[in-house]
């Protein structure tokens, strides 16, 4: 019967200091208020469970990054406009709303201006198609 001693615990196919490297080669490459995050979190990279935790932690945000950078300018509007809309009362949000659709029906009233649509278009529903169906 193997010894539990010298059993030898992975993590992902990882040893002990093959999660750590890999932890401190990808905690360099987050930003610094990421990283400082990590640090006043208690988030450290000694103990297996500590290490592991970190580990979990930084893939974190290395996918909420990717997601970022994945979103396209209208999503990155849309982002923007909720986290914005996190610090505002209800009160202000309605107020943000009608400006936006003031703005919007002037837009509008200058875009028929400037391109007015002067042909009528008729549309004739009376007249039977000339093929019949079997």
């Amino acid at each position: 019967m193997p010894d539990k001693k010298n059993k030898k615990r992975l993590f992902k196919s990882m040893s002990y200091r093959e999660v750590q490297l890999d932890n401190s080669k990808n905690r360099t490459e987050l930003t610094k208020a990421d990283q400082q995050w990590l640090k006043t979190s208690g988030y450290r990279n000694t103990g297996w469970d500590n290490v592991i935790s970190l580990y979990k932690r930084i893939e974190k945000f290395r996918q909420e990054q990717d997601d970022l950078n994945d979103l396209n300018l209208g999503e990155l509007f849309l982002e923007a406009d909720y986290i914005g809309n996190k610090y505002l009362t209800a009160e202000e949000i309605a107020d943000n709303r009608q400006k936006l659709a003031q703005a919007n029906n002037v837009i509008n009233d200058q875009i028929d201006k400037s391109f007015p649509d002067t042909e009528n278009e008729i549309i004739d529903f009376s007249n039977k198609s000339r093929r019949k169906h079997r």
